[in-house]
């Protein structure tokens, strides 16, 4: 009991000097450290299982190589075949179809965000209904719904405007209603001590608060509407997406290659932009306060000495 007392009062100090005068002590025992080998070896033969599953170690794959070097001997230098129009009205379509299927999203995910939220719905099973709603909406990925949509409407960007709004709305229910669970009940019960109804507390009590994470959601999400709407073209949903499996298709690699590097630097911009106004609202006049700090006044401190 003493010994135990004594270990329980040395200092990280004395530990460290014991640690180095008796390594063995302090080191794992013989059954931890078969334990550890033996959870590393099975790890590894499942691992090899996998891979030997699917073909990793086959002639198919290794064989596979030739072929890819040939493909990307193909694909340079990059060429438009004449169709750099239409890649740009494909990329413009793209991009609509993203921002379209993002405010759609945005938009019907607010109304059933106050019903997902636990402080908003006191109907217990109403709010866990609309949990579930959210699940099922974002359960299956942009190409499943894509797919369902083609069949049913055709071919054209309206397919993939729904994909993105239905997948959107279920991500951003589950989001919205988060931040609308965290906020501050003090706005909310000065603002009802008032008289402020319903619409009065969301307006000025809610929305105030949750405003910016609810907008750098949204932007979050257009940025990756754009990558997913690209992906939907493949399926028949147009834009980008349906030209580059087109050309993919017709073993056009050259101008495929074009395609990649359009939508890289579009998605690019986008992120660049997106990362911009989510920085924008989250820090506010701190982020307008960090520029004229970089710029060493600018024209953010023009303006602050015209209005003095």
């Amino acid at each position: 009991m003493a010994a135990e007392n004594g270990i329980a009062n040395m200092t990280a100090e004395e530990v460290q000097v014991q640690r180095e005068r008796y390594p063995r002590a302090f080191s794992d025992t013989l059954a931890n450290r078969m334990i550890s080998w033996i959870s590393y070896l099975v790890l590894l033969s499942i691992l090899l299982y996998a891979m030997n599953r699917f073909g990793f170690f086959s002639e198919r794959f290794y064989g596979s190589f030739e072929k890819l070097a040939i493909m990307f001997d193909q694909m340079f230098p990059p060429t438009t075949g004449g169709q750099f129009p239409d890649y740009i009205d494909a990329i413009l379509e793209t991009l609509a179809m993203a921002f379209i299927g993002s405010l759609i999203g945005g938009v019907l995910a607010l109304p059933f965000a106050f019903m997902a939220a636990k402080n908003f719905n006191a109907v217990r099973p109403l709010q866990f209904s609309v949990r579930r709603f959210a699940d099922v909406l974002r359960a299956a990925d942009y190409m499943i719904w894509g797919l369902i949509f083609v069949r049913a409407i055709g071919l054209g960007p309206i397919p993939g405007i729904m994909a993105i709004a239905i997948i959107d709305t279920g991500i951003l229910i589950v989001l919205y209603s988060e931040a609308i669970e965290n906020i501050d009940r003090k706005q909310i019960e000065g603002i009802k001590a008032s008289g402020g109804g319903t619409l009065e507390v969301i307006r000025f009590g809610v929305f105030p608060q949750v405003m910016p994470i609810l907008l750098t959601n949204a932007l979050y999400m257009f940025e990756s509407n754009v990558r997913a709407a690209t992906i939907l073209g493949i399926v028949g949903a147009g834009g980008i997406g349906f030209l580059l499996s087109d050309n993919l298709r017709a073993f056009e690699f050259s101008n495929a290659t074009t395609i990649i590097m359009m939508i890289i630097v579009v998605v690019y911009v986008i992120d660049y932009l997106s990362r911009k106004l989510r920085e924008r609202y989250i820090r506010g006049d701190d982020y307008l306060q960090g520029d004229e700090d970089k710029q060493g006044g600018g024209i953010f401190s023009i303006f602050s000495r015209r209005k003095s």
